[in-house]
C-alpha cells in the first residue's frame, strides 16, 4: 500500500481551505503605493505571511546567504545529514546574526546555496563536479542577491573548500553594495588519533600492512571530533577562510575559529553590527576589494604556505571585484618576497592544528610580523569600518590577542612556536611556498608547493633533484590501485594523464598524494599530473601542468618507462619536469621536447567515461576564459566574441 496511516489519527484528514491571515496592517503611505514596483509591495505581503511583524517590515532588508546543509535538531542531533561538518552547524552563525540584526532594527533574510565535500568525494566521480561546482554556485548565489530587490547590504556565511571561494565570488561582485564574509571556522582535533587528512589514507595503508583493521575502524571514527567547521589542516576551507580575511572582506581574528564556541558565535554577532555600519558609512564590496587588496591576500596565503587552489579562487573573486588579475609572474614574487611564518598542518614543520593559529593569533599576528617588514599595503579599507593600519594596530594591544595567545600557553604550546618570528622561521627552515616549474612536459607552466616537499629528499643547498621512470595512468582509479597493490616503488615518477578541465573537471587527486604521504616510500616517489591538489596534499607533487594532455599537451605523450627529470629549487623558487630519457639513452630538454612532439598521444587518453555533460560544458566555457590560469572563470565578453565567431565560421 502507498499509505498506511494510523485511522485512529482523525486529525490527517481535518483539511482546513481558508485562515485567517496575519494581523494588523502594512505600514505603507500613498507614495508607496504609487511608486514602488509590485514586487516589493508584494514582498511586504510575503513577510508578515511568514510571520514577521506588519510594523517592522520595512526595516533595511539585509541578505544572509549561506552554505548551510543538514537538518538540525535543537538538541545539535541529525535529522537528516549534510555532506560535511563545514556546512553542518553554520546555521547556528545565522541565527546569532539574525538575531542581532532584528535587535539593530533590520529585516535579515536567509537563503542557502549548500556545497559539496571535496573528502567525501576523492577518488569517485564526483569529484568531477567539484571545481565547476564553485562557478555555479557563485552564479546561483548572484541570482538570489539579485532576485531581493530591496536588500541593503550581504552577508555570506561559509566555510569549505569550493562553498567559501563560491560566496567571496558572489560578494565581489556587489560593487556599491556593502557585504561581509563570515568564515564557518574548523573542527577540533581529536584529543587521541589522527586529523581528518591523514584519516584519508586509512584505506592505502591497510592494503600495505602499515595498519590493523580495528586501527582503522578505530581512527576513521573520531578524526572529526566536533561536529562543525572545516578540517584541522591548512587545506583549501582553512586557507579560503584565511585569505578571506587577508582581502579584508571577513572581520579582523574571525578565521579558523573553533565552531561551535562562543568566540565562534560571536564573530557573527560582531560582523552583523559591521555590515549595518558599512551600510551606514556607504562602503560596498568595491570599496574593499581592490588591487592592493588582492596583493595582500597573496602575501597572507604565501605567509601561511597556503593551499595551491586559491591560485585558482583568488583570480576567480578578482575578476567578480572587476579588478586585476594576477599573473604567474605576481605569484613569483610575492612568494619570493614573502616569508612563510606558521607552522601548521600539514606543512609543519611541526603539525599544530589550525585552531591553534587562530590561538596563536591568527591571520592578523600574521600579519603584524608583515607589516614590520613593509610587505602589506596598510591604507586598504576593510569591513570593519577602517583601514588594515588601523585594525592591526588595534589587535596589537587589544585584550582578545592576550587572552587567545595565554589559552594556548596554558595548553602547554607557545604561540611564537605555532606563528613564528621571519627569523625563527628561517632558523626552522620554513621556505616560501609555491614554485611554478616548466620545462618540456609543462611548457605553460604548473604548480608545485615546494615548501611541502620532505626536507630529507631535498639537497643541502635547498634544491630538490629527481629523475625516474614514469609509471603513467590515465585515470586516478587505475593509479591508487597500482600503489595499493605495491606496484610503484621508491624513484618512481607517477604520471596522471588526462585529468584536467577537459577531462575530469580538474580533479584533486588527493586520494594519491596523501597514500604517498603516509606510506614509508612515497617520499621517494614524484607525482606529476594535469589535474590539481588537495590544500592538505604534500611531497614532490607538480599538478596544474599546462597545456592539459587532452588539449595537446605533451606531457599527454608520456610512456612508461619514459626517463622524467624534476628539479625544484626551493629558494629561488624556480624549477623544471622534462623528459629526459628512454632506457639507456638520455637527452636535452629540446630533443625531449622534439621526441614528445613526434609522438602520438598515450592510447589511453580520453575523457572520463564518466564525466557530466554540465561538467563538459563548465570546462568549454573556462577554457576559452583563459582557464585555469585565469582562474577557471567565465569570462562572459570572451564568450560571446568566440560563440559569435564560431556562428559566422559555421554561417549561422
Amino acid at each position: 500500500m502507498l499509505f498506511q496511516a494510523d485511522k485512529d489519527d482523525a486529525s490527517l484528514y481535518d483539511i482546513p481551505t481558508h485562515a485567517p491571515g496575519p494581523q494588523g496592517s502594512l505600514p505603507l503611505n500613498s507614495e508607496m503605493l504609487r511608486s514602488w514596483p509590485s514586487g516589493d509591495l508584494f514582498g511586504l505581503t510575503q513577510s508578515v505571511g511568514m510571520g514577521w511583524e506588519p510594523k517592522r517590515v520595512l526595516g533595511k532588508h539585509v541578505l544572509m546567504i549561506s552554505t548551510q546543509g543538514g537538518i538540525r535538531n535543537p538538541d545539535g542531533t541529525p535529522e537528516a545529514l549534510g555532506y560535511h561538518t563545514g556546512h553542518w552547524e553554520i546555521g547556528l552563525l545565522l541565527e546569532a546574526a539574525a538575531r542581532e540584526f532584528r535587535k539593530l532594527g533590520a529585516v535579515p533574510y536567509a537563503a542557502y546555496v549548500s556545497d559539496p565535500c571535496d573528502g567525501r568525494s576523492q577518488g569517485t566521480a564526483g569529484m568531477f563536479d567539484s571545481l565547476p561546482y564553485r562557478n555555479d554556485a557563485a552564479l546561483v548565489m548572484r541570482r538570489l542577491i539579485r532576485s531581493l530587490p530591496t536588500r541593503k547590504a550581504v552577508m555570506g556565511v561559509a566555510t569549505c573548500d569550493k562553498g567559501l571561494p563560491a560566496t567571496m565570488m558572489a560578494l565581489a561582485s556587489l560593487g556599491k553594495l556593502p557585504g561581509i564574509l563570515v568564515p564557518g571556522g574548523v573542527t577540533l582535533a581529536p584529543e587521541t588519533g589522527e586529523d581528518a587528512g591523514k584519516v584519508q589514507t586509512i584505506g592505502a595503508r591497510y592494503a600495505h600492512g602499515e595498519i590493523s583493521l580495528e586501527y582503522a575502524a578505530e581512527m576513521g571514527c573520531k578524526a572529526c571530533a566536533s561536529p562543525g567547521g572545516g578540517c584541522q589542516f591548512l587545506g583549501t576551507a582553512a586557507t579560503s577562510q584565511v585569505v578571506a580575511e587577508g582581502l579584508g572582506m571577513a572581520l579582523v581574528h574571525s578565521a579558523l575559529a573553533p565552531s561551535g564556541q562562543p568566540i565562534w558565535t560571536e564573530m557573527a554577532r560582531q560582523s552583523a553590527r559591521a555590515l549595518l555600519n558599512l551600510q551606514q558609512i556607504g562602503w560596498g564590496m568595491q570599496e574593499i576589494l581592490t588591487d592592493e587588496a588582492v596583493r595582500n591576500a597573496m602575501v597572507v596565503h604565501a605567509a601561511f604556505g597556503g593551499s595551491t587552489n586559491l591560485l585558482l579562487h583568488i583570480p576567480a573573486i578578482a575578476h567578480a571585484a572587476g579588478v586585476r588579475l594576477p599573473t604567474v609572474e605576481d605569484w613569483r614574487q610575492v612568494n619570493r618576497d614573502v616569508p612563510r611564518l606558521v607552522s601548521v598542518l600539514p606543512n609543519g614543520p611541526v603539525d599544530y592544528p589550525t585552531v591553534y593559529v587562530f590561538l596563536a593569533g591568527g591571520v592578523p599576528e600574521v600579519m603584524l610580523h608583515l607589516r614590520k617588514r613593509g610587505l602589506l599595503d596598510m591604507r586598504v579599507k576593510t569591513v570593519a569600518g577602517t583601514t588594515l593600519d588601523d585594525v592591526l594596530d588595534w589587535w596589537a594591544d587589544s585584550e582578545r590577542r592576550q587572552r587567545v595567545r595565554q589559552q594556548l600557553a596554558a595548553h602547554g604550546i607557545e604561540p611564537d612556536d605555532v606563528i613564528l618570528h621571519p627569523d625563527v622561521a628561517r632558523q626552522r627552515n620554513l621556505t616560501s611556498t609555491v614554485t611554478f616549474p616548466s620545462g618540456n612536459l609543462a611548457p605553460e607552466g604548473a604548480v608545485i608547493k615546494s615548501t611541502a616537499i620532505d626536507i630529507s629528499v631535498v639537497d643541502a643547498d635547498g634544491v630538490y633533484r629527481h629523475t625516474g621512470p614514469a609509471r603513467v595512468f590515465t585515470s586516478e582509479r587505475q593509479a591508487i590501485a597500482a600503489i595499493k597493490r605495491g606496484d610503484i616503488v621508491a624513484g618512481d615518477v607517477l604520471v596522471l594523464i588526462g585529468r584536467g578541465p577537459s577531462g575530469t573537471g580538474m580533479e584533486e587527486t588527493y586520494q594519491l598524494t596523501s597514500a604517498l604521504k603516509h606510506l614509508p616510500f612515497g617520499k621517494q616517489v614524484a607525482l606529476v599530473t594535469d589535474a590539481r591538489f588537495s590544500g592538505v596534499s604534500t611531497g614532490a607533487c607538480i599538478g596544474h601542468v599546462g597545456p592539459e594532455a587532452l588539449a595537446g599537451g605533451p606531457i599527454g605523450k608520456l610512456r612508461d618507462g619514459d626517463l622524467v627529470e624534476i628539479v625544484i629549487d626551493r629558494n629561488q623558487l624556480i624549477g623544471s619536469v622534462n623528459f629526459v630519457g628512454q632506457g639507456d639513452r638520455r637527452f636535452s630538454e629540446a630533443e625531449g621536447a622534439k621526441i614528445l612532439a613526434e609522438r602520438l598521444p598515450h592510447p589511453g587518453l580520453m575523457r572520463d567515461e564518466d564525466l557530466p555533460d554540465d561538467t563538459r560544458l563548465w570546462a568549454a566555457l573556462q577554457d576559452v576564459s583563459g582557464g585555469a590560469w585565469k582562474g577557471a572563470i567565465y569570462d562572459v565578453d570572451r564568450i560571446l566574441e568566440v560563440l559569435a565567431a564560431g556562428k559566422k565560421a559555421l554561417g549561422l
